[in-house]
């Protein structure tokens, strides 16, 4: 179990042999990791360069560095959002699909609405401002691919990102 008290991650990832046929290239297990605002706890499982993304790149995509999102490409990541946290107000400019695995989550937008999810459901996120809220007594893990996209226009000017 991980600090969260969720299991590790297993990661498999898929290439080609030297004939060109399909083999296992790797097999893995990772727990996630702090982030450093706390409340937290990420890993990143994949990213892209590019999109559309290269399946010649040898580069191990765990590997490449990720802010929130990547420029120009793509990355899925785990986060385990402890119990009582709730993440700062933030935008992006990308599309986020946030798939709950366990536990439940309220997503707040900066309209003042809040949905809360629960595991199975999905959230698409479009480059709005959000936060994320565990009102739970126990950790929600979550799925993030997030796809990096045009920022939002709004009467003719594009809505900056906001990171936390």
């Amino acid at each position: 179990m991980t600090a969260a008290g969720l299991p590790p991650i297993r990661r498999v990832v898929t290439g080609h042999d030297g004939d060109g046929r399909a083999i296992i290239r790797s097999d893995d297990t990772a727990a996630t990791h702090d982030v450093p605002a706390g409340g937290a706890r990420f890993l990143q499982i994949w990213a892209t360069k590019t999109v559309p993304a290269d399946a010649n790149d040898p580069i191990d995509g765990r590997e490449l560095a990720t802010g929130h999102t990547i420029s120009s490409g793509s990355v899925i990541r785990i986060v385990d959002i402890l119990p009582g946290t709730v993440s700062p107000m933030h935008r992006t400019s990308s599309v986020d699909y946030g798939l709950v695995l366990s536990g439940e989550i309220e997503l707040e937008l900066d309209g003042g609405s809040v949905t809360t999810l629960r595991q199975g459901d999905v959230a698409v996120q479009r480059g709005t401002m959000h936060l994320w809220r565990n009102s739970s007594d126990t950790p929600c893990r979550m799925a993030f691919i997030l796809i990096e996209a045009a920022p939002y226009v709004h009467d003719g000017q594009p809505l900056p990102e906001i990171h936390f």
